[in-house]
């Protein structure tokens, strides 16, 4: 990669590259993101988050967008925002209802995100949907 990251998210996007996203970097928290090319095992840098984030989710949608939520940078968010692969720019959309991170994402059969549990100063029993 071209940034060292951890605690960051990854998605597969519709054309097979990984979209990594968010992280820190051991002394700071990263809105950059990277594109993996697969096919020639190659990293390039792609439009940063909105939103600086660790321990987010990035989950695809299938309109072909990839859905990033949540996360923490010294407070526990509740904002989201899309990814465009086709023009590498980033779009906030509706906030979650709840702040939190160390959450999962699931993408269901119908096509929704299905967002759960997680941290915010305590466990989380909830849940909402994309």
């Amino acid at each position: 990669m071209n940034v060292e990251r951890h605690n960051h998210a990854a998605s597969t996007l519709t054309n097979g590259s990984i979209l990594v996203t968010g992280g820190s970097n051991g002394t700071t928290f990263l809105k950059s993101a990277e594109l993996y090319n697969p096919s020639t095992g190659t990293w390039t840098t792609t439009g940063n988050m909105n939103v600086a984030r660790r321990d987010n989710t990035a989950s695809t949608v299938s309109n072909g967008l990839v859905l990033v939520a949540g996360g923490y940078n010294g407070y526990f968010h509740n904002s989201a925002e899309l990814y465009n692969p086709s023009t590498g720019t980033w779009t906030t959309t509706p906030n979650m209802s709840i702040a939190r991170e160390y959450h999962t994402a699931s993408t269901l059969a119908n096509g929704k995100i299905l967002v759960t549990g997680g941290d915010n100063s305590g466990s989380l029993n909830s849940a909402e949907l994309y």
